[in-house]
């Protein structure tokens, strides 16, 4: 009877004469982010969901590819909204963006593929896309999204023009024999200037001016004209459905209810629910649970083809089962398995410990997780006297390392000390008994408690980086001052244009890890681009720098440097040091040396008593008396005791500024 009444009253309501205003109301009800569709043609969605209609020669698998902040992002949702996958709203910004740290900072983080459906004169095509990020240190997405692809869509900015990253993601597509579309954004901006940007690529990468497309992204300005392009200049994969299953695992996730899913690209075969599959690096069977495409959410499908890009689940349930660039083929169907991926080389050291050494087990299973996402980073197992067990990370730059922190927090909770970041130096040993030691005579030291004494090494060796700078002309002077200070040999200079400037230099990579791409930033005004590239290992003057707290070392404190920089990073670290260690009873000479030889040094003043306090007049002698009395109890005091370095203080000591 209940139902009945309020059935009634609802039948009332829609009926009043203020129902027209209902569904106005409900637009509150909808999600704040883009909503995703499934696609227009929903009325013969069985039908359109039968992936084998669309054959190998009707599909495309593509990148975009640009330097940071070019609009890669914008032009995928663009691509999105034309094809039907999303519904065009306002509010699709990013939609492929879909970690917090990316929507936080701006930028893409994190390779993510769609799959787009498009009919171009009247044949339908199946279009795999995948948003690449910008930045330098997250260029082993981009090459890993490579070898899923054709072809890609090199996007240039038609204000600023060919920059740093663009002439390097340029030359991995290049190097990767892929289809290169150019694209001129933002012709929609005041200053733009699409024919500069024309000659530009034109002189540089030698793409004829009347291939470039022109367009703005944000408007939606020539886009359908990308698609077309796509088509006709994309080849489609070379492979074939009658062949035995061939997947490359090219990224994956973990999901804490299904297990690790796994972004595929089929180089032959097909697969379904059901199969059973075999990994080529860890030789277990599994049971395909679910496949299916991206668009850009999870959309599952009865069967994938090859030449398609999807994602499969096969109750993977360890993160190291699931390797990056594992090929996957059916049981008793043995193929020879793919190449994989160049594993990415780390340029940048840093240690991570938990905060409450009780959190070691869970940040041990975060960090899992987190690299089964991100294999770029490695993990080696380390300790410290003064911060515990945890572990010494590899990162391919500042920035991504910085990301994975963030991740970290916002993923998994986790408050990490992560200390300053440091590079891996190598050195060729002269002494036999150490040869023997470490069973060969060139050790990596990418702590300075291994680093060797300078007796039994015949060289020590840094890593180098081949850097590119792109800036306008008026800024050269006082960036090649820059360069020089921190001991860059030049390479090359050329004019790109009438305004713009291509320098290339070879960098020490410690010179450039912490500061030099804000400090390039400053000097330019912001319009100097950067990237680099690994040009390996040269002859240094390396030093290992001790800190003394009162004659006694504190291994936690030694660094490396080069010989030119010792004083003003021993300096440096007395000052921080007497900043964070407490003032005892007794006087502290806190000192940086190299060898015996003390090069820097503060004194942190003992708390003392004002013993001629009760001295009112009198002899000058009594005053002395007591006063000298006083100095001997402070000299014994340091003599007997220990200085104490506080967890904190390490802590504010190791751990990188964030204002420097």
């Amino acid at each position: 009877v209940a139902l009945a009444g309020r059935t009634a009253m609802w039948w009332a309501r829609l009926r009043s004469p203020f129902s027209a205003a209902a569904p106005l109301c409900l637009a509150s009800w909808l999600p704040a982010g883009p909503v995703v569709c499934r696609r227009p043609y929903s009325s013969r969605d069985k039908e359109k969901l039968d992936m084998s209609r669309y054959p190998v020669e009707s599909i495309r698998n593509f990148s975009i590819i640009a330097h940071v902040d070019h609009g890669k992002s914008t032009l995928a949702d663009r691509l999105l909204e034309i094809t039907g996958t999303i519904a065009k709203t306002d509010r699709n910004k990013q939609v492929l963006d879909k970690l917090q740290v990316e929507r936080e900072r701006g930028i893409t983080v994190k390779a993510q593929s769609a799959s787009l459906f498009y009919n171009h004169e009247g044949v339908n095509y199946l279009l795999n896309l995948i948003d690449t990020p910008g930045h330098v240190d997250f260029s082993y997405e981009v090459s890993r999204s490579l070898s899923a692809c054709q072809g890609v869509i090199l996007v240039v900015d038609a204000n600023e023009g060919i920059q740093a990253q663009t002439v390097a993601n340029f030359y991995l597509a290049f190097e990767a024999q892929l289809a290169v579309i150019p694209v001129i954004n933002k012709i929609d901006l005041k200053n733009a200037d699409p024919e500069r940007v024309e000659k530009q690529i034109e002189k540089l990468f030698d793409i004829p001016i009347n291939e470039c497309v022109r367009i703005s992204a944000k408007q939606g300005t020539n886009v359908e004209k990308v698609l077309q392009k796509v088509i006709e200049k994309i080849p489609p994969p070379q492979c074939n459905t009658a062949d035995p299953l061939k997947a490359l695992v090219f990224d994956s996730t973990f999901d804490h209810y299904r297990g690790v899913i796994a972004n595929i690209a089929l180089f032959g075969g097909e697969i379904q629910k059901g199969h059973k599959i075999v990994s080529a690096h860890t030789k277990k069977r599994y049971e395909v649970s679910e496949v299916g495409i991206l668009t850009p959410n999870e959309q599952p499908m009865h069967k994938l083809y090859a030449g398609q890009v999807g994602y499969l689940i096969a109750g993977m349930k360890e993160v190291t089962e699931a390797q990056i660039g594992d090929t996957l083929f059916l049981y008793k169907q043995p193929v020879e398995p793919l190449p994989g991926f160049k594993s990415a080389k780390p340029m940048v050291f840093a240690g991570m410990y938990p905060v409450d050494q009780t959190e070691y087990n869970n940040l041990k299973s975060a960090l899992e997780r987190l690299t089964l996402n991100d294999s770029s980073v490695t993990v080696h197992r380390d300790s410290s006297l003064a911060l515990g067990a945890g572990w010494r990370l590899g990162f391919l730059g500042l920035l991504h390392m910085e990301v994975f922190n963030q991740r970290l927090e916002q993923e998994y909770n986790m408050s990490v000390i992560l200390t300053a970041p440091t590079v891996p130096y190598k050195a060729i040993l002269s002494s036999p008994k150490l040869i023997k030691e470490y069973g060969k005579a060139e050790i990596t030291i990418i702590n300075p408690a291994q680093f060797p004494d300078k007796l039994s090494v015949s060289e020590y060796l840094e890593p180098t980086v081949l850097g590119t700078i792109v800036t306008p002309h008026e800024y050269i002077g006082k960036i090649i001052s820059l360069c020089q200070d921190r001991r860059a040999v030049q390479k090359d200079m050329l004019y790109i244009d009438e305004q713009r400037v291509m320098l290339k230099y070879l960098f020490p990579l410690n010179e450039i890890v912490v500061d030099f791409y804000d400090a390039l930033k400053s000097l330019s005004s912001g319009y100097a681009s950067f990237d680099y590239e690994d040009a390996g290992y040269q002859a240094a003057d390396l030093i290992k720098m001790d800190v003394l707290l009162n004659g006694n070392p504190v291994e936690e404190l030694a660094t490396i440097t080069h010989s030119d920089k010792a004083y003003a990073t021993g300096k440096f670290l007395c000052e921080r040091l007497k900043d964070a260690i407490p003032r005892q009873l007794f006087e502290i000479a806190i000192q940086a040396a190299i060898g015996k030889k003390i090069i820097a040094r503060e004194t942190l003043k003992a708390y003392r008593k004002n013993v001629v306090a009760k001295c009112y007049g009198g002899d000058i002698t009594r005053r002395m008396k007591l006063l000298k009395r006083q100095a001997e109890g402070k000299k014994l005091m340091r003599k007997i005791g220990n200085v104490e370095v506080p967890r904190d203080a390490f802590i504010r000591v190791l751990k990188r500024q964030t204002d420097k």
